[in-house]
């Protein structure tokens, strides 16, 4: 995912424009837990996106990215943190 400008709507906090994520296939990812909880319990109804320009990229290669891609200042190292709080809601 990338963000041009604007806000992504799955990740509210620390997503900002310039910035992207990157998640290799069968990698678990997705919206944050706030996100997650306000889609789950709000209205069905449509909600339109605007001042926000967002992309993603798919591939089914498994993507490896550099040394310096891993080492640069950059990298949000608490990237994962926003899913701590995510609940279980799977029952078998």
């Amino acid at each position: 995912m990338g963000l041009i400008y604007g806000q992504y709507d799955a990740k509210k906090v620390g997503f900002e424009p310039g910035g992207m994520s990157l998640h290799n296939s069968m990698v678990p990812h997705g919206p944050e837990a706030a996100v997650f909880e306000n889609a789950s319990t709000g209205g069905l109804a449509p909600v339109k996106q605007e001042n926000t320009l967002a992309f993603m990229i798919e591939s089914r290669y498994v993507i490896h990215p550099t040394s310096a891609a891993l080492e640069s200042p950059q990298m949000q190292s608490n990237y994962q943190d926003c899913w701590q709080d995510l609940r279980r809601n799977f029952d078998p």
